[in-house]
């Protein structure tokens, strides 16, 4: 199911569910917001602190629940990352949601709540948060393709083709984020569907033997042979390790190379400035050519 887009005088509400968040770029996120023309309002508790953490694990349900049950909110802007979300996930009801599903937005932490939601079905967007959106240049496209997509103009991406890319065609339904946080999630009711799906990954600050870690685990667990595709965002703040005898990059080919799917690598998503907005839970068309990449949503 395909959330309504927005328009002009709708509610966007931001929130703080996982890592404290610097009250300035909630206040830089709501003055882009109200340029756009639309209504941005916060949680009650979207600018406390609590430890890391954007205020008790209480208060942060309660402003995420408030904000999911809301039929008058039509968008949900996650302020920043962090981590908080796996305290909280299974105190949530999503029965308002469904009856009256909104748009969510982010990445990184909020990976848990894009599974969930795409778990029932529901499509989200992953891409820039509050912070970004009161640091980012207005017209960078990262800020541009994020307000055209919140209105209904989906992106149509089609990149160079990247060394280590594998050739092919696959349709499916677009699943992932943050691999380290998807991790967490393996052997609990909130773990992905991968079956036929196209899987999305990105990570930031991991080391390779810890991200080969990871796609071993996907490996031996069938995961992969399950998925139809494979696009991989930035892996940033990676080291490369010269003992592993591999970059990160040879780790992951390595450990897909032998089933028949295209595997899209250097993604612009992810930990990282250039961080261009997707659908999460809709079917993609992915293309990869020896000389280009493209995915149609």
């Amino acid at each position: 199911m395909t959330p309504s887009f927005l328009k002009p005088l709708d509610q966007i509400r931001i929130i703080s569910p996982s890592g404290i968040t610097n009250p300035e770029y909630i206040d830089g996120a709501k003055k882009v917001l109200e340029g756009w023309g639309l209504n941005a309002t916060e949680g009650e508790y979207a600018r406390f602190e609590y430890g890391r953490f954007a205020g008790t694990k209480e208060q942060r349900t309660s402003d995420l629940q408030k904000a999911l049950d809301d039929p008058s909110v039509k968008a949900i802007l996650c302020s920043r990352g962090g981590y908080g979300l796996a305290q909280i996930i299974d105190k949530l009801d999503f029965t308002g949601f469904v009856k009256s599903p909104k748009w969510v937005i982010g990445f990184s932490d909020i990976s848990i709540l894009h599974n969930v939601i795409n778990n029932l079905g529901i499509e989200s967007i992953h891409g820039i948060m509050g912070m970004h959106l009161s640091t980012l240049p207005g017209d960078s496209k990262q800020v541009q393709y994020l307000k055209k997509l919140l209105l209904g103009i989906q992106p149509e991406y089609i990149f160079p083709n990247e060394p280590n890319n594998k050739t092919g065609q696959a349709k499916g339904r677009l699943i992932g984020g943050n691999m380290s946080v998807i991790m967490g999630l393996r052997g609990s009711e909130y773990d992905l569907k991968y079956r036929n799906a196209i899987l999305f990954i990105e990570d930031v600050g991991e080391k390779p033997y810890q991200i080969d870690r990871m796609i071993q685990n996907l490996r031996l667990s069938g995961i992969l042979a399950k998925i139809s595709g494979l696009i991989i965002g930035q892996f940033s703040e990676c080291e490369e390790d010269p003992l592993m005898m591999q970059s990160v990059q040879e780790l992951i080919l390595s450990a897909v190379n032998e089933y028949g799917y295209p595997v899209c690598f250097n993604f612009p998503a992810g930990h990282v400035e250039y961080n261009l907005p997707f659908i999460l839970g809709g079917n993609i068309d992915l293309l990869i050519t020896k000389d280009r990449t493209e995915l149609i949503f």
